[in-house]
């Protein structure tokens, strides 16, 4: 690439060079342009609002403790119950707005079976929101 210089050796041959100063003249007119019309763009109609406040309304769900113990006797908040009575006490909790939590505390050496079967009644009932309640301690 041949700048000129004091001598003419190469002739006055075409330079092939892009010539970026009206390149940047146009993009700096554009920003400029951009920049005097974007506050303009906005189409936000003013209005002076009321002023309140207010407290949302939270319900909290009921909390339903489901014990299962070693054997496979079952307690619904600490209470004994049958197979029959946890099935229909699960119908009516699906009923209930909000729908009650289920906390599932289930013996260790119980036989997967019977969570299994609690969980498919929960299912069957409707209920979604079951959980599992472990012991945060270590295993050893």
């Amino acid at each position: 690439m041949a700048f000129g210089g004091l001598t003419n050796e190469s002739g006055d041959g075409d330079n092939a060079e892009i010539n970026m100063i009206p390149l940047i003249d146009v993009m700096l007119v554009l920003l400029v342009i951009f920049i005097i019309s974007a506050p303009l763009m906005s189409h936000a109609v003013k209005v002076d609002l009321p002023l309140a406040a207010s407290q949302p309304n939270t319900i909290k769900p009921e909390t339903i403790n489901l014990s299962i113990k070693a054997d496979g006797s079952v307690f619904w908040n600490a209470e004994p119950v049958a197979a029959a009575a946890w099935q229909a006490r699960m119908d009516a909790a699906a009923q209930q707005t909000p729908q009650p939590e289920i906390h599932l505390r289930a013996d260790g050496e119980l036989a997967y079976k019977h969570v299994a079967q609690i969980m498919a009644d929960a299912a069957r009932a409707g209920l979604t929101k079951l959980g599992f309640v472990t012991d945060p301690r270590a295993a050893r």
